[in-house]
């Protein structure tokens, strides 16, 4: 663990919490972004690794945070976008066999800072009750240490994640393959709008994965020839990116189709529906999901702060999932065209796997042409 230094988290609505910092110094001593909180109870690593987080500051609800250390083969990015997080308890040691490092050190090496010691379950409390807001923090002590009113500064000068494009942030500049697992025979290109690990893997059981920029127009992905299309996650508003939509709309009837979370969302505005942005998120592993079609339950990994409105898609497409919560659209399937998306994370890395007979889902749609 590193030297205990006094560090304060202010959000735009005022309310101050005292800690510890935690990681690298943010630079001038500040940062700053839309706070969030997360309720899974592991894969700390996973989602501080997930792009989709870009903009954000995770708050970990969980109290221990670091008990089993980070190994490399447990991210799900090459980098960290997520502009800090917040901790009740991080762990002094870590406990794991397959252990490399401990949290912090993790921290360091990706440029993260954060608090330990705050309240989180205070902090929780008031990001369900007004939902998710700007906030600052920074160490409060030592070379270079801000004070409450440059912190109380920085939250309202925050945007957010609002009125701004994530993805052009987090996508690849270059097209990559991923190569198939297995021997399996499909050609599939996946447009990368902050796509995680765990999902190519997932897709490489079914074939060679083409991965490509967010702005890769629909004329280059179908000069590919691919057997299916497939439109990741990503962080922010689905909204910002129009050159995304646009691309997806001129593919929906030409070629199979499946998106998850942020992709999902394109898909959705691609045939003409609309975006709502939800109070505080969905951000955690133990959402449920009712399927339409059988009515079972499943219990799902969700990082998103926007939704799609059913009701705008009511005239082209079916709603195929509903989240039990607050009864968000979480599922839909194009009528008359092979296209479907989740909002949801069938892949889920460290977990559930409820969800995961999705990417079957689709691979029966290469073949076949319907769900």
């Amino acid at each position: 663990m590193s030297e205990i230094v006094s560090a304060a988290l202010v959000l735009a609505d005022g309310s101050v919490f005292e800690g510890e910092h935690i990681g690298v110094r943010p630079s001038a001593g500040i940062a700053s972004g839309e706070v969030v909180f997360n309720t899974a109870l592991v894969g700390y690593q996973e989602v501080i690794t997930d792009p989709s987080y870009a903009g954000q500051i995770i708050t970990f609800t969980y109290p221990h945070i670091g008990n089993y250390g980070v190994t490399a083969a447990d991210d799900e990015s090459a980098n960290a976008f997520a502009r800090g997080v917040i901790v009740r308890d991080l762990a002094r040691r870590h406990s794991s066999w397959r252990a490399e490092a401990s949290l912090e050190t993790f921290l360091i090496g990706h440029g993260i800072g954060g608090i330990g010691g705050i309240d989180t379950r205070r902090l929780t409390r008031i990001l369900r009750d007004t939902g998710a807001m700007p906030g600052a923090f920074g160490p409060v002590e030592g070379d270079g240490a801000a004070d409450l009113d440059g912190l109380r500064a920085a939250a309202v000068a925050e945007p957010g994640t609002d009125g701004i494009d994530l993805v052009d942030r987090v996508t690849t500049t270059e097209p990559y393959t991923v190569a198939a697992a297995d021997g399996a025979g499909k050609r599939i290109v996946a447009y990368d709008f902050g796509v995680k690990t765990t999902i190519l893997d997932h897709l490489a059981r079914l074939g060679t994965v083409e991965v490509v920029p967010a702005s890769t127009p629909a004329a280059a992905v179908l000069d590919r020839r691919p057997d299916g299309v497939f439109l990741s996650n990503g962080p922010g508003d689905p909204r910002e990116a129009p050159y995304a939509t646009a691309s997806v709309a001129d593919l929906v009837g030409k070629v199979p189709i499946f998106g998850i979370c942020l992709g999902h969302q394109i898909l959705s505005l691609a045939i003409g529906g609309e975006i709502t942005k939800l109070p505080f998120g969905h951000h955690g592993a133990n959402h449920p999901v009712r399927n339409v079609a059988t009515g079972e339950v499943e219990i799902t990994s969700q990082n998103h702060n926007f939704a799609v409105a059913a009701s705008s898609i009511a005239a082209v497409a079916d709603v195929t999932h509903v989240n039990l919560n607050d009864g968000v659209c979480e599922g839909l399937r194009v009528r008359g065209a092979p296209a479907f998306g989740v909002q949801h994370h069938p892949e889920a890395s460290p977990g559930p796997h409820d969800s995961a007979y999705l990417f079957e889902q689709f691979d029966r749609l290469m073949d076949e042409g319907m769900i």
